[in-house]
Parts: structure tokens; sequence; C-alpha cells
């Protein structure tokens, strides 16, 4: 089966839309298939284009086996509203063009969380006759005015006629929540062109591991219980009370606050850091995914914040899978919903309301010293991990694109890939 996927971003980004489609899609050309994701210049969240890449019209890469073909794009930093949507613009316009030109698929997947994207990929299924997949990360624009990023205004009415339009064309939806299918559903979106396939990790890499000695060395570790904070710095995540908590335990020499990532908040809050003198701070810029199982082995408590807005109770961060199959404890911070009871049902973690940020510290000094509670909440959390392996839920996936592709499509072999080379098209 020929697969093609639109995609905001693709390693070497390594936030949660890119590690999704990669280790999906990995699998998928293990099983047999053919995969060509459609994508720009990696540049997130800096909007500086990566060492080694260039920002063009066309350049095409073979990854792991998967074919990438990189479309020029208006690139610009994960912040302000009319560069980012200028950005949006611009891949939907080359992502489609770019889709054109490559040979006929069987199905066009694109995912959000902004829906330009899925634009592009619904007007590829047009043009080639061949169904349409929408894979709904996020509930986009509702997001949008969750973070204050926009209020309410015709813009936002435009834009949910959009969204509307483009769940109504697709033949299939596949959204990462079980909260986004039921938003839908409520919308009147037919339920049985809805399926739900989660988050996960890859167990290949992420499992539990000792404390990487030379990092621990290196960033004063030794000895402390380490809470940290792995990936974005954005508007969503309310990191300004993760800042207060870690002012409250300031006298505990022995615990400390890890972060790291880039995004929007992230020269904001390492001014505040700077203001209120927290030594107690370590912060470290956007690593490469293949550094973050060892950074994620530095960790004792992983934080996983959001703001108190109704659309995050709908939620599900993919850094708690990440978390998990390291074996490492969460403290979640976030309106109760989907996640919080995954995290309640398996025992690995604890959860505390959103915003509250004497409750945070609170929660991280319990822990830091009750080290048998601190042992059993690691244990179930790498025991969960099983239940969100990448390699069944990109079956799952796989299952509902193979029953939309014709049957003379199916692979006829199955092996493993592992190819890693880039080229360049002439």
């Amino acid at each position: 089966m020929r697969i093609l996927f639109l995609s905001d971003n693709f390693p070497p980004e390594s936030n949660a839309p890119a590690t999704r489609v990669y280790e999906h899609a990995v699998r998928w050309v293990r099983d047999g298939h053919h995969v060509t994701v459609i994508t720009g210049a990696p540049n997130f969240p800096e909007g500086k284009v990566y060492p080694g890449y260039v920002n063009r019209w066309r350049q095409v890469e073979t990854r792991d086996g998967i074919r990438v073909v990189r479309v020029k794009t208006f690139i610009t930093a994960n912040e302000g509203l009319i560069k980012r949507s200028l950005d949006y613009l611009s891949f939907m316009v080359t992502g489609f063009i770019g889709g054109l030109r490559e040979p006929r698929p069987d199905v066009v997947v694109a995912t959000s969380p902004q829906f330009f994207c899925a634009m592009a990929g619904w007007a590829l299924s047009v043009a080639r006759w061949r169904p349409f997949v929408f894979e709904l990360r996020d509930l986009w624009p509702a997001s949008i005015v969750a973070v204050g990023a926009m209020a309410k205004s015709p813009v936002i009415r435009w834009l949910e006629c959009i969204e509307l339009f483009l769940y109504r064309r697709a033949r299939r939806i596949v959204t990462v929540t079980h909260s986004f299918r039921a938003d839908l559903v409520a919308r009147g979106i037919p339920g049985d062109k809805i399926r739900v396939v989660l988050n996960g990790v890859d167990q290949e890499a992420y499992r539990p591991a000792p404390r990487d000695a030379e990092l621990a060395s290196r960033y004063g570790f030794n000895g402390c219980f380490v809470v940290g904070y792995m990936g974005t710095h954005g508007m969503a995540h309310g990191l300004d009370r993760v800042l207060e908590a870690a002012s409250a335990l300031k006298h505990r020499d022995d615990i400390r606050f890890f972060f790291a990532g880039a995004g929007a908040e992230r020269d904001r809050v390492a001014h505040q850091v700077e203001a209120l003198q927290l030594t107690n701070v370590t912060m470290i810029p956007r690593q490469p995914k293949s550094a973050m199982p060892a950074l994620w082995s530095l960790c004792d408590l992983a934080l996983i914040p959001l703001r108190d807005s109704p659309v995050f109770a709908t939620v599900i961060p993919s850094k708690l899978f990440e978390a998990m199959g390291m074996g490492v404890p969460v403290l979640m911070s976030l309106p109760e919903g989907e996640a919080t009871a995954i995290v309640r049902s398996a025992g690995c973690g604890v959860c505390v309301p959103p915003g509250d940020a004497s409750r945070m510290a609170e929660a991280i000094e319990q822990l830091a010293d009750d080290p048998a509670r601190h042992r059993t909440m690691a244990a179930a959390s790498a025991a969960s991990a099983a239940h969100y392996s990448r390699d069944r839920l990109a079956k799952v996936m796989l299952d509902v694109l193979v029953d939309l592709a014709p049957l003379s499509s199916q692979p006829r072999r199955s092996g493993r890939v592992a190819v890693s080379a880039r080229s360049e098209d002439p």
C-alpha cells in the first residue's frame, strides 16, 4: 500500500507530532508498505533551519525506509499569531504542490494540530481521487482560545467552519483521545467514521535505566531528587506555577527542577528563573530525540502541567507515555479528564489541581521524602507502558488505512527496512 502523509513536523524535529508520524511510519515500512511524508525543512520551535538542511522548494531524503519530501515554507519561530499563520498557510500550498508530484497513493493522511495541513491533505485526496484520513491531534481552534492567543471572534467562527468541513469530508478521522471523539460526535460528526489511536511510547528506546552518571555529574544532580519538565515551553503549560513551586522548595537542597526544551515561553521562563534567583532550577536547550532517554534517566519525577481550561481536560500529553516507558512517576497538574484517569488507574503518579503551585510543591516534597511510595509508583509506571506500546498502536492505525485502500495495494512482503541516507532531487 502507498501511504502519503502530510505533517508540518518530522524528525530531526522532536516534538510530539514529528515523533508520532515517524514512529508509526517506520513500522508501516517494516511491514512492507510504501510511506511518503510531505513536510518542511526542520526548524521547530526556534524557526531556524537545522544544520544540514536548507529551505528549498523540494528536497528528498530517505529516513529508515520512509521517503521524506521537504518543501519550502515561510519559516518563523513558534510564536506570534500572524507569522505562524503564514507558516501554516505556506505549507498548505507547497505541501499540496509537493504531493501532486508524488506517485498516486492509495490513501492520503494529514495531521493536525493546525488544520491548514489537513486542508492540503483533503485537496490532494480530491485531486488524486483517493480517500482522506484526518489525524486529529488537537481541538483547533478551540485550543487557540484556551491559551489566550485569540478571543472568540468572527475569525474563530470562520476557522470552526473550516474545521467542521474537514471532519465531514474525511473518510476517517483518527483522534488521539476518546474525549476528542466524544466532542466530534456531540457536534454532529458520525461516530462510525472516527477511530481512536492514543499516543504511545517506543519501548525499544524508552525503558527503565539507571541515572546517566556523566549527565548527573555535569548538572550537579548526584544525591538529588530531580523533577523534570521535558518538552515545549509554550503558552498552554502554565510554567509560571511550576516556578512558584520551585521557589517554595528553595530551602530543599536535595530537590532540583530540570527543564529541557524550547518554545514561545522559554526565554520568559529563563528570565523569571534569574529574577527569582532559583538556584534549584536547571534549564537546557532543546535536545535531539536520541538524547531524550538519557535525559529522562536523570528524572525521579516527570512534571506534566497544563493551564486550567476545559479544553485541556480532553488532552493526553504525549510525555506521559515516555515517562511510563522510562519507569518515571508523574506529577500531573491539569484539569481532571482522560489523562488524569490514566494516571490514577495505573497508580503511576500524583494529580494536583491545575495552577496550584502550593499543592504541586507539597506533592513533590512528599514523594522526595517517601522512597518506598516512589518505588511503587515507578514500578507501576514501567508496567503501564506495555499498554501504550507504539508497535501495537501503529498496527491499529494501519488497519484504519488498509480498510480504505484498494485490495491490490496490500503488501506482498514483510521485512525490516533500516536505511538512513540523504539525497536531493536533481
